[in-house]
């Protein structure tokens, strides 16, 4: 049989051809990415020297606006000619750190061609921590926190005053002082402050303080319409009083607004040695507890509401009440990228304890006093259905401590080696800790060296998520890189 071409007309087969050499033009003969007047160009970029599973850090920003995240090597099409500048940050690899070599670097990006450039991580020194003074010549400074995006530190004075630090000065004239509603006989006196996740176009704040009775007061106040810098002293909304009638001592003391945008409260079990009054496992008071209450819309007819989801709100129990079965939970802390609730609970003579928990589960009964960690209190045995045990505990004696201080998971980013570990101290000891919490278990538990600080009375958290140790010596100490 003869080839098909041969059978057709000359005519058929001139125009046959004259497609064919068409369409080879219009593909450029298949191999060159950037025809002549191409108007875009190619960019290859190397990151290298990454453990396995461990992603880079890496920006290029650029022409128009243009701007994308890197995490591992890669060529990007189609760029618009011009400068680009490539940047790349530290990664934390457990409690290392990879920096990369350049850390920024210029890339000319022409049309029709592919520029190349490449970002080197390599591990630096293992993260040493050390202690910062910010301030001095405090009261016995008692919490540190600041509003959202602000860049003020607010610290607390247990005898009632709240001193704003600006700029690294301590002014002179107090943000708020209410030592003539309190004492400081015990365990009293002013003891928390929390911003509203608003306060920079509501200018409200709430307080935590023992009255003049004894009792745990919660109460709203305002920031003046003439100064930030001090409060209007005719502002106070009363939200809570909570009678405390027998003890100096086991008030809690924290106040916090959770993720859902509520206020939390976590108060003692009204004092003396291991609850004679039971407080903590009776759902009908509010001593031995965390409380969550809707502050949004408080007027004094009605100063808060009950949020939904509060467990005992419809199965008997008093509706303020979140969760039960606490000792004296001086600090906890929410870690909302992990979405969980850190309580560090004072133990009686044995035990101190950390216990975490998902932020959204509601009704945990922590086991006080049942339980003084994960030993039965004063008994061989107990029932410990139900209960939550804690997630990491250590023993109350001279080698350890007396009393954990609970501090916050690092979310800052000066320490991007300390991210997602939980840090702690002890009243006592002084000392600061951390350990990391995943799949239910505590790892890692760390001590990092420090001492001679003297008692630490809180932790503090910037509006950044950098961390700070308050001590009894009247200083404040942001942790930092040794």
């Amino acid at each position: 049989m003869r080839h098909f071409l041969s059978r057709l007309p000359g005519s058929w087969l001139a125009l046959l051809l004259v497609c064919c050499l068409a369409l080879l033009a219009a593909c450029g003969g298949g191999h060159d990415h950037h025809p002549p007047g191409a108007t875009t160009g190619d960019l290859t970029i190397s990151i290298g020297g990454l453990p396995a599973g461990v992603a880079g850090a890496v920006t290029l920003t650029g022409p128009a606006s243009y701007s994308k995240t890197l995490t591992a090597s890669t060529t990007l099409t189609n760029l618009a000619p011009g400068a680009y500048t490539l940047s790349a940050a530290s990664v934390a690899q457990g409690t290392q750190t990879l920096a990369p070599t350049p850390v920024t670097q210029q890339v000319q990006v022409t049309a029709g061609a592919t520029a190349s450039a490449g970002v080197s991580y390599a591990a630096t020194a293992p993260l040493a921590l050390a202690l910062q003074e910010v301030a001095s010549g405090l009261d016995a400074p008692i919490f540190l926190t600041a509003p959202p995006g602000d860049s003020r530190l607010f610290i607390l004075e247990r005898p009632g005053r709240i001193r704003v630090l600006q700029n690294g000065n301590l002014l002179t004239t107090p943000f708020l002082d209410i030592s003539q509603l309190t004492t400081t006989s015990g365990e009293r006196g002013l003891l928390s402050l929390a911003f509203h996740p608003q306060y920079a176009s509501n200018g409200y704040f709430f307080i935590y303080y023992t009255n003049l009775a004894g009792d745990i007061v919660i109460e709203r106040r305002q920031v003046s319409a003439g100064n930030a810098n001090v409060a209007d002293s005719l502002s106070a909304l009363t939200i809570l009083t909570i009678p405390h009638p027998t003890f100096n001592n086991h008030y809690g003391g924290l106040l916090s607004f959770g993720p859902d945008g509520y206020l939390t409260a976590g108060t003692g079990d009204g004092g003396s040695a291991g609850d004679p009054a039971g407080n903590a496992q009776n759902t009908n008071v509010l001593l031995g507890k965390l409380l969550r209450l809707d502050v949004n819309a408080s007027r004094v007819a009605q100063p808060y509401a009950i949020p939904p989801g509060n467990p005992f709100a419809t199965a008997g129990g008093r509706a303020e009440i979140w969760a039960y079965g606490l000792r004296n939970p001086w600090r906890y802390a929410f870690d909302v990228p992990a979405q969980l609730l850190y309580i560090a609970d004072v133990g009686q003579a044995n035990w101190e304890e950390v216990d975490v928990r998902p932020v959204g589960q509601a009704g945990n009964n922590y086991g006080w006093n049942i339980m003084e960690g994960l030993h039965c209190y004063n008994s061989a045995s107990c029932n410990q259905a139900g209960l939550v045990l804690p997630a990491i505990t250590y023993s109350n004696d001279t080698a350890n401590g007396c009393s954990i201080t609970g501090g916050y998971v690092y979310r800052g980013t000066a320490l991007p080696e300390l991210a997602g570990q939980y840090l702690y101290s002890d009243y006592c000891s002084g000392w600061l800790k951390s350990f990391s919490y995943s799949n239910g278990m505590a790892s890692a538990v760390t001590d990092w060296g420090i001492t001679n600080v003297g008692n630490i009375l809180s932790f503090g958290q910037d509006a950044q998520n950098e961390l700070y140790m308050l001590s009894g010596t009247g200083k404040v100490y942001q942790i930092v890189r040794k």
